[in-house]
């Protein structure tokens, strides 16, 4: 069964949207297979946004990721779980995200866009060893 990591980041847990949001991955059949609350550490941060390391926004990611609590989470279900769960999320920028997704009806910046999703399953396998080295991805 497939696997993807998902994060609700630190502006959804200042918001107290993570129970809403998880609520709608379970709504539409998925699982959480881990799930933890916990402040990303700047290495991990590193490494997770590494595609983006020369890339201007780079810090800036690293900083807010790091800013405070996230939820992370793998996530299980029938299906293309990494399509289903980005299609929950919306578009990244919010102001394009439609709604009835997560950013659509929640977010309002794209740089606080409340939930990450991995983009593949190259990158759902090398997040969630990052974040859950003991489970197998």
């Amino acid at each position: 069964m497939e696997k993807t990591l998902f994060i609700c980041k630190p502006d959804a847990v200042r918001r107290g949207l993570v129970g809403e949001i998880l609520k709608r991955l379970e709504n539409k059949g998925l699982r959480f297979l881990e799930l933890q609350q916990r402040t990303i550490s700047e290495p991990e941060a590193k490494e997770h946004y590494v595609e983006h390391a020369d890339k201007a926004f780079f810090d800036d990611l690293v900083a807010f990721i790091t800013s405070g609590p996230s939820v992370l989470a793998v996530v299980t279900g029938d299906g293309d779980v990494i399509k289903i769960v980005r299609g929950i999320m919306g578009a990244t920028d919010p102001s394009v995200a439609n709604p009835g997704t997560i950013r659509g009806d929640l977010a309002t910046i794209v740089s606080e866009n409340l939930v990450h999703g991995s983009d593949s399953m190259t990158a759902a396998q090398r997040e969630i060893k990052l974040f859950f080295p003991n489970l197998e991805a």
